[in-house]
């Protein structure tokens, strides 16, 4: 390969978006900013770059490992490339807008990670989101998660599957039991793979009461339908006040989704626990078929807001615009949209009426003198021609038609 064949190359998982996708991609921007809106959350803009300590507040250790990291010249600290725009977002509501009020926030961008999510995933996600600060009820986990199958729905994403679960289960028995940390860390490796033999095995070392290793074994068979959460009530019925507070929160949720979206298939697996060390409540995901991995996902994540000195209740989900697009059935359908023709001409009535068609939001195209073009070959369906009337809009008939005008 030479020197200028690679030029052409980009970083794997790094794409460049082309006409029509492009402009698809920014009216699928546009229609959820306007959904947005009208849900009552307002946009906020965070930068590119931050330090990286305000970038990894609350995270865990996986965030730090798809931040790309550089030096500042400037101040000499260590800043990250964002690779999430929520720890943002909720520096944002700290230090801009301490009140008591709750707070509805989103906000789209792109985001730059060291490694794709799976295989052949993109490292340079659209990211788009929206966080509510500032209740702690299972009614603000309703919202934001409606508000996530509302925009899944506007980008005409079909056939949907709701994940629920809540890191609080497994929080609150890891508690009871007296795991170390590194007892948890492994523990909930196992589960994330549901590797019963192992999980089985590994409970077995930890010299643990009889009963304090049924539950968290049961774990990783609680997951299905409806019936998981009256299963997980007869096996976790003797679990800390925590742990069942978790269940009836989830028993809550699910029962207001089935209310707002009736059919909505919906699976529990209270050994999924996306985003463990970041969240605090409930977890919820959306998947749909023929993508392995999530469409969007969300949770609440109380109190991360304490290190910029403002801890309240949040609660948010995120997606990736491209994803949406991909999927989505209507998104994808080009918008039909023709373009007029205009010569070239010192004509101050031909410049008039240019100005109003565009104006009026019509796509106008400028012959340019020189040039011999086919309309048609620009996307033109119609031409401004000359007549006793003056200047009017006419139907592109025929290729001979506008090269003739153009002259």
């Amino acid at each position: 390969m030479s020197i200028e064949d690679g030029y052409w190359l980009l970083p794997e998982g790094i794409e460049e978006i082309l006409p029509p996708t492009a402009w698809r991609l920014e009216s699928l921007r546009r229609d959820l900013l306007d959904l947005y809106d009208v849900w009552g959350y307002e946009l906020v803009i965070p930068p590119f770059v931050e330090f990286l300590d305000a970038l990894l507040v609350g995270t865990g250790n996986d965030l730090e490992l798809h931040t790309f990291k550089l030096t500042d010249q400037v101040s000499g600290r260590l800043m990250g490339v964002r690779a999430d725009m929520t720890p943002q977002v909720t520096r944002i509501d700290a230090h801009h807008m301490p009140r008591e009020l709750p707070s509805r926030l989103c906000y789209i961008g792109t985001v730059l990670r060291t490694r794709s999510d799976g295989l052949g995933g993109s490292r340079s996600p659209l990211q788009v989101g929206a966080e509510l600060y500032g209740h702690s009820g299972y009614e603000s986990d309703l919202e934001v998660l409606c508000l996530m199958l509302e925009t899944l729905a506007l980008a005409g994403v079909r056939d949907v599957h709701l994940d629920l679960g809540h890191v609080a289960v497994f929080r609150g028995l890891v508690r009871q039991a007296g795991l170390t940390p590194r007892q948890e860390d492994t523990l909930f490796d196992a589960l994330q793979r549901k590797a019963v033999p192992e999980i089985r095995s590994l409970l077995a070392g930890y010299r643990l009461a009889d009963d304090e290793a049924r539950r968290l074994l049961a774990l990783a068979e609680l997951n299905g339908g409806a019936e998981v959460l009256e299963q997980a009530e007869c096996e976790l019925a003797d679990a800390p006040e925590e742990v069942l507070a978790a269940l009836e929160n989830l028993h809550q949720l699910a029962a207001a989704v089935e209310h707002h979206w009736p059919g909505l298939p919906i699976n529990f697996d209270l050994a999924e626990l996306r985003g463990y060390r970041y969240h605090t409540g409930v977890v919820f995901a959306a998947y749909v078929p023929g993508v392995g991995q999530a469409i969007a996902k969300g949770g609440r994540y109380d109190d991360i807001g304490r290190a910029f000195g403002y801890a309240r209740p949040a609660t948010g989900f995120s997606t990736d615009l491209r994803a949406l697009l991909t999927a989505g059935a209507t998104a994808l359908e080009p918008r039909p949209r023709g373009a007029i023709y205009a010569p070239r001409a010192d004509d101050p009535a031909l410049e008039a009426l240019v100005a109003e068609l565009r104006q009026r939001r019509e796509r106008v195209i400028r012959a340019l003198p020189g040039l011999e073009v086919e309309p048609r070959a620009l996307g033109c369906d119609r031409i401004l021609q000359l007549g006793e009337e003056g200047w009017t809009v006419r139907p592109l008939v025929a290729p001979s038609a506008a090269a003739e005008v153009s002259e």
